[in-house]
């Protein structure tokens, strides 16, 4: 049988992938190669992995791990198989009050740190990639970062760690038994550790380079210190599988010994005149205390003087002016006080060219961070379009750090990179530098071979130092294993290897490769394609926010796949290039919820909605676009067959039953794939209340989803009765005139690729509320938040007194007309004990979440929103197409609130309420009725106007 046929007994085919699209899809990862892959499989359990380690040695074929691909130098992408671990593998449990973790290698280091923010810990990695990075990534990467140094990487808190090897054996250190097993079942591979041990001890001056390179951060290589470390073979392996790149064996779970998280912080930017200058001050600032020490040239200061929050005087700074962001950390504040006063000494005799402003206020010390983290961005955002954005680490000893940055500096100048900027971090001697690079050409690419030859040269020989301290040696730094460890450790290295893996399974060519040019070869072009596509940099931190990442595809294989149809059909290949093509309307196109939360994740705030938004525009028809400009036009009309509709729809379901809707329309789907699924959620069409004959204090929109489906069939009252109910207890009078009771704001045609037909929906609306509000007098309140945002960021598509119109009208999303209007008016008599809130994706858009959660706090003790909470799928109604795309976007969610004994359950959006009831189980309402629930009482305060 053939690799394909096998993998096709082993797996159910939603775990097994193999179209053009999907090995397309996973062919690169956050560096600048890219393999194609045979197929892609998810395996869920050891039981499968042993298989699949079977298989593999069958068929001769190598497999590749993989969890969220933001490796930097290409160990995590493949041409044989590739096994993605970012699907299932989420497992963690807490020991020892939160002093260490037992973790699977699918969760991320930020849903880590979440787990154990309880007890006030946190794992002691933290790359700048946690959020997205997973932990089967920084185990094997031996990931570092900011502040954990050498000390707290993963290397060094790590307690247990359970593992299959390439013949299927297992083991785990926190088993005592297991390391009799493993010395009776591979015996072999446990001799051959000793040996390799033993040799590496009787090299006195290896032994002795050894130690000194692992004072610095170095990821180059085997992690050779674990001969040193540790004497039992089993204890020397599980070291080694840190760092090694997924090339020794499969990373089942780990157990990390966690650190202390300490929430109070005192943040200070320091200005130097030169780099020597700032890199003499780095003994005295790491003997001060100082848990975090960024350098930043001139360069980088330049890329990020026009941000906001960036200091004035940024701009005047002379050419080699550079910048240590310093910080101190503590559990409590008095602790940080003495630390802070015990650094003054040393902070007052530093020859700094600009006064020291230290801060403690959480939002500047934000600021501070984000210019930090800015550069990335900012370089890759103004690079030229067709290049890669080059992120390098390398490390030198301390003493050294000065000169090292000035030859680099020079280094850049020398071979053409003006662009070229420096930072890292320097307490540690890690530097890391940014540069652009172009491979369209044979010219580009030996210039690229030159500037890796004399970095190395200039780091290994002149520095003794290492080539890559954090970012792992891949296939980027392979050929320079040897030149930097020397020929003895390099064969150690060689015959670990062998030994583990003799037939060269995991992960071939990562690390150790024989090829001194391998470096040069299956390099990514970036062709040039559309302007979201073009300024995207494949880092993947777009990925664990997307909801249809598990159902089809994320938002940088959308990218991808753009680049890789502009590579097939410059090479010609029409047969992979239609089967990609034709794959892509479903996958690409109809499944994203455009719900652009990937903007917020993304270092160059691509907004990957907005491109599917404008491929859908650019695949309607005529008469598509036609049609959609009429419904446009008599909204009303169309929304009055509508709940006709729905009426007809409830009536079948009282006469046959309450899922007998649900059950036609799945039948009629089979014919026409595009009819909508009939909620199993009770719906109806809600009734607008009538105003009083008062004047009004505040114009109420209710959005067209909420007078749709916004009541409930069983008698329940939609967010309008809420909202009146609780206007009402506070003396707040609302209105909504006939001119808007059947208009929209539009987002639903934008969603769907109709620009103009939004362009009309949104003027016609904000007509009508310019008169009502009384020329802007009055504030208006929606009932879902999306609409809100949707109607508070149309400029492009109004005119020009239409958006004269916006900026003078007051837009409320419900929680900002709670908080503002409510909450002061109410007397909350009946605060429940625990809820749980969703925020739907417009509410982290708007910045808003804060606000919400206040809120909640105003209605309840104890308010959750679950730490996996994100987009719920429904994105208005693609969910009544895509039912899976709720499925698998809500997961997670549903996993922690079923694991929960809240039944109150709140949200501001009616289709997400609806998407995460059908998920949960539980009943998810509107903010008002929240509001309502708890006032049950009228307020005995004297009303007064609302805005």
């Amino acid at each position: 049988m053939s690799l394909i046929s096998d993998l096709t007994t082993l797996l159910p085919a939603p775990r097994l992938k193999t179209r053009p699209i999907d090995c397309h899809a996973w062919s690169v990862d956050a560096g600048f190669y890219t393999l194609i892959p045979k197929a892609v499989v998810f395996p869920e359990n050891e039981n499968e992995v042993r298989a699949l380690f079977q298989l593999a040695n069958k068929h001769n074929t190598s497999i590749t791990f993989r969890t969220a691909g933001t490796s930097l130098s290409g160990q995590s992408v493949t041409d044989g198989l590739m096994a993605d671990l970012s699907r299932h593998w989420k497992q963690a449990s807490i020991h020892d009050d939160g002093r260490s973790i037992r973790v699977e290698p699918g969760l991320t280091g930020q849903a880590v740190n979440r787990l154990l923010q309880p007890h006030r810990r946190k794992i002691g990695p933290d790359p700048a990639s946690i959020n997205s990075a997973m932990m089967g990534g920084i185990l094997s990467n031996n990931s570092s970062g900011m502040c954990c140094g050498v000390k707290h990487n993963s290397y060094h808190t790590l307690q247990s760690i359970r593992f299959i090897l390439p013949d299927g054996k297992g083991y785990d250190t926190a088993n005592p038994e297991h390391y009799t097993l493993f010395e009776k079942e591979s015996t072999s591979l446990a001799t051959g550790i000793r040996e390799l041990r033993q040799r590496l001890i009787a090299n006195a001056g290896l032994t002795a380079e050894i130690r000194r390179k692992y004072k610095l951060k170095n990821t180059v290589g085997y992690s050779l210190n674990a001969f040193l470390d540790y004497e039992h073979p089993l204890d020397i392996l599980a070291h080694l599988l840190i760092g090694a790149e997924g090339t020794l064996a499969f990373i089942a779970s780990a157990t990390l010994n966690t650190i202390p998280d300490k929430p109070y912080k005192i943040t200070g930017l320091l200005f130097f005149a030169t780099p020597r200058a700032a890199c003499d001050a780095i003994p005295a600032l790491t003997a001060s205390g100082a848990e975090a020490l960024e350098f930043m040239d001139r360069a980088a200061l330049r890329s990020i003087e026009q941000l906001p929050g960036a200091p004035p005087f940024l701009q005047t700074l002379t050419e080699d002016v550079s910048c240590i962001l310093c910080e101190y950390q503590a559990e409590d504040a008095h602790a940080l006080d003495q630390v802070f006063d015990n650094a003054k000494a040393s902070l007052t005799a530093l020859p700094l060219i600009h006064p020291a402003e230290f801060t403690k206020d959480a939002h500047q010390q934000a600021i501070y961070w984000k210019l930090r983290k800015g550069m990335y961005p900012s370089v890759a955002a103004v690079r030229a379009k067709g290049t890669s954005v080059m992120l390098e680490d390398v490390a030198v000893p301390v003493e050294k750090l000065g000169d090292a940055i000035v030859d680099l500096q020079h280094l850049f100048a020398r071979h053409g990179y003006t662009n070229a900027l420096v930072f890292g971090h320097a307490r540690e001697g890690n530097l890391h530098f940014l540069v652009s690079q172009s491979i369209a050409t044979a010219e580009d690419i030996r210039l690229f071979r030159q500037f890796n030859d004399d970095l190395a040269d200039l780091i290994i020989q002149k520095y003794r130092g290492s080539l890559k301290a954090e970012h792992g040696t891949g296939r980027q730094i392979a050929p320079y294993v040897r030149d930097e460890w020397g020929e003895e450790a390099y064969a150690i290295m060689q015959e670990l290897k062998k030994l583990v893996d003799p037939q060269d399974i995991l992960n071939p060519g990562v690390i150790l490769n024989a090829d001194k040019e391998c470096h040069l070869k299956n390099l990514k072009s970036l062709p040039v394609v559309e302007s979201e596509v073009d300024k995207c940099v494949e880092c993947g931190y777009c990925e664990h926010r997307c909801p249809s990442r598990e159902f089809t595809l994320t938002p940088r294989q959308r990218i991808v796949l753009r680049r890789s149809l502009a590579r097939l059909k410059a090479a010609g290949d029409t047969a992979a290039y239609k089967s990609i093509l034709k794959d892509y309307q479903h996958d690409g196109l109809d499944t994203c919820a455009v719900d652009g939360l990937c903007s917020l994740e993304c270092p160059v705030t691509i907004n990957t909605g907005d491109l599917v938004k404008r491929l859908r525009k650019e695949n309607h028809s005529s008469t598509a676009r036609r049609l959609s400009m009429i419904i446009a036009r008599h909204f009303g009309t169309v929304e009055s067959i509508v709940r006709t509709g729905l009426r007809m729809g409830n009536a079948i379901n009282k006469l046959f039953g309450a899922k007998s809707m649900t059950k036609i329309t799945k039948f009629m789907r089979r014919a026409l794939p595009a009819f909508p699924l009939w909620p199993s959620q009770p719906i109806a069409p809600a009734d607008i209340p009538v105003a009083k004959p008062n004047p009004p204090d505040a114009i109420y929109f209710p959005c067209c989803m909420n007078r749709l489906m916004g009541a409930d069939s069983t008698g329940g009252g939609a967010a309008g009765d809420a909202l009146h109910s609780v206007a009402q207890k506070a003396g707040i009078t609302l209105d909504t005139p006939k001119s808007i009771r059947t208009q929209c704001c539009g987002q639903a045609f934008g969603s769907k690729g109709f620009p103009n037909a939004q362009a009309l929906a949104a003027n016609q609306l904000v007509e009508s509320l310019w008169t009502e509000t009384q020329q802007g007098k009055l504030p208006v309140v929606l009932d879902i938040s999306s609409c809100t945002q949707s109607l508070r960021s149309p400029a492009s598509s109004l005119t020009d007194d239409n958006r004269k119109h916006m900026d003078k009208m007051t837009i409320l999303d419900g929680p900002e007309f709670a908080l503002q209007e409510l909450i002061p008016r109410l007397q909350l008599t009946a605060k429940k004990d625990k809820i749980i809130l969703h925020p739907v994706c417009s509410v982290y858009k708007m910045g808003s979440l804060e606000k919400l959660k206040q809120l909640g706090a105003h209605c309840a003790t104890q308010v959750e929103i679950p730490a996996s909470a994100g987009c719920c799928g429904m994105a208005g109604d693609r969910g009544f197409y895509y039912p899976g795309l709720i499925a698998t976007a809500t997961k997670d969610e549903s996993r922690e609130v079923k694991a929960r004994n809240i039944p109150d359950c709140y949200s501001t959006s009616r289709p997400c309420e609806l998407a995460l009831s059908e998920a949960t189980g539980r009943s998810y309402r509107s903010i008002f009725h929240l509001i309502d629930d708890v006032t049950p009482r009228a307020s005995s305060q004297t009303p007064s106007s609302a805005g």
